[in-house]
């Protein structure tokens, strides 16, 4: 199957998900709760949606750098808001936009396996900060979600806080695994990842990205939060912690075309626990693309389009 036919496939499973998703949690009400949103938390919404974006891409120069490949703030800002625009309307929510960038930060000289890694690790960081608040989200949220999978409430605690403390080592045990020379890891591709690796500051550059990823991902459950606030729900921001790793998670997926669908569906479930209506969880979902799209029009009103050549 040709990759043309491949991305109509999946915007045809994208856009029928979406329309089974609309379809199930009542389009009347979805249709009468999106028409009485409150235009300044949308705002307020978009607004913070951009700031995790304007740290996400500090957060990428800065993985960048660390793996040797050069960018300045002002390329490395652009390139991320002309990915998000694409990541709006190519499969998933991030694949398209990624290799975007990975072939923008090739384009101004730097190596091909430095310009790779960079766009990898920067989305392995942020997926790695995104489930273990998640799993926070979860703990705090432990009297409602535990009854929910029938599980007692301080044993579903302790295996979330154990699962969640090894989560957040395993990037100190690999990197510290490739300085003490326990494995090795194959390929010459690797070779920025070993060094790296090696490097003297290597703790404060993982501190770095912990903490950018964390802020990352705490301003995009304040930017779903927002989303819920216009539509007049109000819950805990700990429950949006808890909401974004499912939700996110789902609309990374490459099954649809940015994530239409398949992140309004896991919002659905996500937020079912807490006796929020189908309609009103859609609708959420729903607001969270707009901010996206609104990102994507900005970044190519203000920033440009992307281009063959761009440096």
């Amino acid at each position: 199957m040709s990759k043309a036919r491949k991305a109509f496939v999946r915007a045809l499973m994208g856009i029928a998900l979406l329309a089974a998703v609309v379809y199930l949690a009542n389009p009347v009400q979805l249709w009468g709760r999106l028409q009485q949103a409150n235009p300044w938390w949308l705002l307020g919404g978009l607004g913070v949606s951009i700031a995790s974006n304007a740290v996400s891409a500090w957060r990428w120069r800065a993985m960048a750098q660390w793996l040797g490949a050069e960018m300045s703030l002002a390329s490395g800002m652009r390139w991320y808001f002309q990915a998000i625009g694409l990541n709006v309307l190519l499969p998933g929510a991030v694949v398209g936009g990624d290799v975007y960038r990975a072939i923008a930060l090739q384009k101004t000289g730097q190596a091909k396996a430095a310009s790779n890694l960079s766009v990898i690790l920067d989305r392995v960081s942020g997926l790695w900060m995104l489930c273990a608040i998640g799993g926070l989200g979860a703990v705090a949220c432990a009297s409602t979600l535990a009854p929910w999978v029938h599980m007692n409430t301080a044993v579903f605690i302790a295996l979330l806080l154990a699962v969640i403390v090894l989560w957040l080592l395993l990037p100190w045990v690999a990197l510290q695994g490739l300085r003490s020379n326990w494995f090795k890891l194959p390929g010459a591709w690797l070779e920025p990842v070993r060094m790296a690796a090696g490097s003297p500051n290597f703790l404060l550059q993982l501190g770095v990205q912990a903490a950018s990823s964390a802020l990352v991902q705490l301003l995009s459950a304040a930017a779903l939060a927002c989303g819920a606030i216009a539509l007049g729900l109000h819950l805990p921001l700990v429950v949006w912690a808890f909401v974004i790793a499912p939700v996110f998670l789902m609309a990374a997926l490459p099954v649809s075309v940015g994530g239409w669908g398949t992140r309004e569906a896991a919002a659905v479930a996500a937020l079912a626990p807490f006796g929020v209506p189908a309609a009103l969880a859609v609708g959420i979902g729903l607001l969270y693309g707009v901010f996206a799209l609104g990102q994507g029009a900005l970044g190519a009103l203000i920033i440009g389009f992307p281009s063959r050549s761009s440096s």
